[in-house]
């Protein structure tokens, strides 16, 4: 990704992207409830996607992965229904690294074709695809039935007798039976794993509760827990080779990224060993998710990686401003705790993990989140992340099944998502089956992704924070709004935030620093644009006087003042 090309990247789960069934009944089966396909994301609906303003499209849970359907007919080992969650299974607990969901097929023993047809309509539509790939832990009945017959299979091999071994793919509790100690079905005591096998959470023990990630279990990178987490690095664990198996397997079916999950808990030593061999191979760009900011550096220099998730600074803050938890001016304290490396932290306010900003759980409603959005998305050069239904204001109230009212999409059930299917419409993907509160949402969302990718002083200029010269100003209140300005060329932009659920009138102070620091004279007049309602004046800027400016509630100004000198 080139950094003045700004990557929107739209978060999509195809198993609910395409489903359209109306109908669907909490715990639904495959059968009862459908599910999305590769096919569902025609060219119409490609384009109406890339007219957000998107970049890239993540597509959630492509690999294979447990389920409690049954595809034994088509040569796929059954999941005992013990070790997985909700009906279709967690995307997360991968059982075949060499192989695609077959849900996601129209004709399953065609589905990598159906996958690769899919990449080949991403890229005609002029968008990048990312996919997941998931490195610490694999579902606890990991086989692959797709992988060549010349390669070994995770665990094959291993010496199950020992606890670690550098040589082994998985660590063991010797002597041990994994035994679940919740729920009591009768499913439960008919799984049987000994020695047992140490769950993906890092839960080194036999009897993993319900909020583990009891179906999934850890994969050995050379790091002995037990004692002290001595590494063993050298020769190159086999588990390293295996995996840079699979990133060269996906790499060459033409995808453009890979979002790493958990990526904090596999050894950065991996990371930059395995992403150089990557790189110098394909052109595939890595996002990491981590949470741990003491590791950001870490794994972005000796990492290699592209992007880090924004998770613990600007999205925590941002969601305690949305809620009146925290300040505004809070703001401030986020990109400086990135400073240096602000373009390398991937931006967001819904991913699958995380509530809906109009759940019941967040805000309420969709609209809070827009101020929050025009800041994330305006205030640096990084890139920006939106989760498919966020345009349309997506509650994520339903009670799916395993997942539970939680304000959040399910990525454990079979489900059909309102919202979305208003607006695939019968396959049109237009505005004509939104309701009125999804269409002004949808367009404000498309308006500021737009400004975002368009913008040369968002894409690749100066950033100024206003909040530290209006601490002390009456007319504006850093507790609920936020200001801030670009600058590239003879191109300046005043953004400004109001997290407010009223109408303000604000006078922002621009202190003289902001001019010398910008390199744009005082009080010197300029052709004026609101790019959100597209009206023009003349104005100017200067710090004798406070600029007046009334701001909408729930939303923000992006004013760009264009002055003739550079």
């Amino acid at each position: 990704m080139k950094q003045q090309d700004k990557p929107i990247i739209y978060q999509v789960i195809p198993r609910l992207f395409g489903n359209m069934n109306d109908r669907c009944v909490k715990n639904g089966s495959l059968a009862e409830n459908g599910s999305g396909k590769f096919s569902s994301f025609t060219h119409t609906a490609l384009k109406s996607i890339k007219e957000l303003g998107v970049t890239h499209i993540w597509y959630t849970g492509i690999i294979e992965h447990a389920t409690k359907t049954d595809y034994s007919a088509y040569n796929i080992r059954r999941d005992h229904t013990a070790i997985v969650k909700g009906k279709a299974g967690s995307p997360y607990a991968i059982k075949d690294y060499y192989d695609v969901d077959p849900d996601l097929a129209d004709d399953v023993p065609n589905r990598m074709a159906e996958f690769e047809a899919l990449i080949e309509r991403t890229h005609k539509a002029g968008l990048k695809v990312i996919i997941d790939f998931v490195p610490n832990h694999v579902s606890r009945q990991y086989h692959s039935d797709a992988k060549e017959s010349f390669i070994v299979d995770l665990g094959q091999t291993d010496n199950t007798s020992k606890a670690f071994s550098p040589g082994n793919n998985f660590y063991y509790l010797p002597g041990q039976t994994l035994q679940f100690h919740f729920g009591a079905k009768q499913e439960d005591f008919e799984y049987s794993e000994f020695p047992a096998k140490v769950t993906g959470n890092d839960c080194f023990t036999a009897n993993p509760g319900m909020n583990d990630w009891y179906e999934t279990i850890k994969l050995n990178y050379g790091v002995d827990y037990a004692n002290g987490k001595v590494s063993y690095f050298n020769p190159i664990p086999d588990t390293w080779n295996k995996m840079l198996e699979i990133l060269m397997f996906w790499a060459g079916k033409g995808i453009d990224g890979f979002r790493c999950d958990m990526a904090e808990m596999v050894p950065v030593e991996f990371w930059h060993w395995a992403i150089t061999h990557v790189t110098n191979c394909y052109p595939v760009c890595f996002i990491a998710e981590v949470y741990n900011p003491s590791l950001y550096r870490i794994f972005l220099s000796k990492g290699k990686f592209d992007y880090l998730y924004d998770k613990v600074g600007l999205y925590d803050t941002l969601k305690a401003v949305i809620r009146k938890e925290t300040s505004a001016c809070s703001i401030t304290k986020c990109w400086q705790a990135v400073e240096g490396f602000q373009d390398k932290m991937l931006a967001f306010m819904e991913n699958h993990d995380e509530q809906r900003i109009a759940s019941n759980f967040f805000a309420g409603n969709a609209r809070s989140g827009i101020p929050a959005m025009m800041v994330l998305a305006f205030m640096h050069v990084n890139p920006v992340m939106i989760y498919f239904g966020q345009e349309l204001g997506e509650s994520g109230m339903d009670e799916e099944g395993f997942s539970g009212v939680d304000g959040r999409t399910s990525i454990f059930d079979y489900w059909s998502i309102k919202s979305v299917r208003n607006w695939v419409n019968n396959g049109r993907f237009d505005e004509t089956g939104l309701t009125e509160k999804q269409c002004e949402i949808r367009n404000i969302y498309k308006k500021i992704l737009r400004i975002a990718r368009s913008e040369k002083a968002i894409t690749s200029g100066l950033f100024y924070d206003l909040s530290y010269a209006n601490t002390s100003n009456k007319c504006f209140n850093t507790g609920r709004q936020y200001a801030f300005m670009r600058k590239h060329d003879n191109e300046v932009l005043l953004v400004l935030a109001n997290f407010d659920k009223s109408e303000q009138t604000v006078q922002v102070r621009i202190p003289e620093e902001a001019f010398a620091y910008l390199g744009i004279n005082d009080n010197e007049a300029a052709g004026l644009t609101d790019l959100l309602s597209g009206e023009t004046s003349i104005s100017t800027l200067t710090h004798v006087c406070p600029f007046k400016v009334v701001i909408p509630a729930f939303s923000g100004k992006v004013l760009k003042f264009t002055y003739k000198s550079k």
